[in-house]
């Protein structure tokens, strides 16, 4: 592609201005409007760009979503129409789905991925394992309460880290209120939504693998 040529796709016709009395604007950073001509050639450029990009990255955005809604309606015909064959009525949504193509070489798969936190008795098994730490350490030592800490520190948006807080369960701690405090964990943890997620996978004829042929854009 010529200078001329992108010049061309990325100048005026790509930017956003706004024209007063004949004379055009672009709106900076701060909300003021800036005189067309006060701008030099190549900020109009990279802004002409930036917006071109983004149009485009929005309408591929656009494209996913629109294939994953009619994959899913797809997969859902699919099902009703296999349970027909049996007189089996199918409805709502039935988890996770693997379907395979007749050679073999290609899958779809719908997963259901639950978005889980703990409510205010995770505090309660907290103050529990702090006062298994005091009598196991004599007053507590600094490395493992602050490896413990870290378990239920939260990230910058406030969540805690779930599966974290899980793997606690996993250790074999023959103390009373070590346990009574896995318990609690376990009746603290809430389902608070989920998600379903299309993956599409091919596997070479060779070794038999599977490969996920990504829609995500960061992972290519």
């Amino acid at each position: 592609m010529s200078n001329t040529t992108i010049k061309k796709e990325l100048g005026e016709s790509a930017m956003q201005s706004t024209e007063i009395n004949g004379r055009k604007y672009m709106e900076d950073r701060r909300g003021a409007l800036v005189p067309l001509q006060n701008i030099d050639e190549i900020n109009i450029l990279r802004d002409g760009l930036v917006r071109h990009l983004v149009s485009k990255g929005q309408k591929l955005q656009q494209d996913l979503q629109k294939y994953k809604k009619d994959t899913l309606s797809e997969i859902q015909a699919f099902i009703a129409l296999s349970a027909a064959e049996y007189d089996v009525s199918v409805g709502g949504k039935k988890g996770n789905i693997t379907l395979l193509s007749f050679d073999g070489r290609y899958k779809v798969q719908v997963q259901i991925g639950e978005f889980m936190t703990f409510d205010e008795r995770l505090q309660v098994a907290k103050k529990l394992i702090d006062g298994c730490l005091l009598r196991w350490t004599d007053g507590g030592n600094a490395n493992i309460k602050a490896l413990v800490g870290d378990t239920f520190q939260v990230d910058k948006e406030g969540k805690i880290d779930t599966k974290r807080i899980l793997e606690l369960r996993r250790l074999k701690v023959e103390d009373e209120d070590w346990q009574q405090a896995m318990r609690i964990i376990s009746e603290s943890l809430q389902v608070v939504g989920s998600r379903e997620y299309v993956r599409i996978y091919r596997r070479d004829a060779a070794d038999k693998k599977w490969e996920v042929i990504s829609l995500d854009i960061a992972a290519l």
